[in-house]
């Protein structure tokens, strides 16, 4: 199940996870987001411990949004020890998230 990821887990879910971690800044409203949700769930599966996956509302959690300079939503950062590997913006395939993905495990 993606993890929902708030500024409060962000450190232990995100930074100091021991697989990479893809965190999807979305928000309800947005229909790309909707889109691209399905995809970025099915990732979590598809690595099967390999990927950490998490989801950040950026109405919610607009100070997260702005310390990672997210302009545009859908926006999926990939994070490997702690430090972004990887941008990804707007809706795209799962085919494509897992090229981007496959580069980083």
């Amino acid at each position: 199940m993606t993890k929902i990821i708030t500024k409060k887990n962000f450190t232990e879910e995100v930074l100091n996870s021991e697989t990479p971690f893809l965190v999807d800044f979305w928000a309800p409203w947005c229909a790309p987001c909707r889109l691209v949700g399905p995809s970025v769930e099915k990732l979590e599966e598809h690595y099967q411990g390999k990927l950490g996956v998490g989801k950040v509302n950026v109405d919610e959690e607009a100070e997260l949004a702005e310390r990672y300079r997210v302009m545009n939503i859908p926006t999926l950062y990939l994070f490997k020890d702690g430090e972004i590997v990887d941008k990804m913006v707007g809706a795209r395939p799962f085919e494509d998230l897992v090229r981007t993905v496959d580069k980083h495990i």
